[in-house]
């Protein structure tokens, strides 16, 4: 018997579904750390040409608060949505709203950078991770 109702074929099949999520957890985990490379090396030379940081703040996810976040780095691009701090990580600066954060700040965890930003994204505006921390070691001082 072959289909759905064999025990054996549906084995074979978690199986397989198991061996490719798997096999994609490891992709996913190669370009994670090749992604925080290029961080490293970002937070490296940013600090070499003595480019100027700054204190880093969060949008809510509705864009429209504000938030102290205790983080001070560079914005990497022109939204202020993701940022490298001093301490070489890389940080998604969105937020849920809220009278509390407003009035204490807010702390915001490291994210596993993404070796394309905005990969999958629904506005179809994608950029290579290399590309934009490139984009703005040469802009240097001057950044929105």
């Amino acid at each position: 018997m072959d289909g759905d109702g064999d025990p054996q074929w549906r084995e074979r099949q978690q199986r397989a579904v198991r061996a490719h999520a798997a096999a994609d957890a490891r992709r996913r985990d190669g370009e994670h750390a090749q992604a925080e490379e290029l961080v490293a090396r970002f937070t490296a030379e940013a600090t070499r040409r003595g480019l100027r940081t700054t204190r880093l703040v969060a949008q809510g996810y509705d864009g429209r608060g504000r938030y102290r976040t205790g983080l001070t780095g560079w914005y990497v691009d022109r939204a202020g949505l993701r940022a490298v701090a001093v301490d070489g990580r890389f940080y998604l600066l969105t937020v849920p709203s809220g009278v509390r954060a407003r009035l204490f700040g807010v702390d915001v965890p490291p994210a596993r950078p993404p070796l394309v930003v905005g990969r999958g994204g629904r506005d179809g505006e994608s950029i290579p991770l290399a590309d934009l921390l490139t984009r703005r070691l040469t802009a240097g001082d001057d950044w929105p």
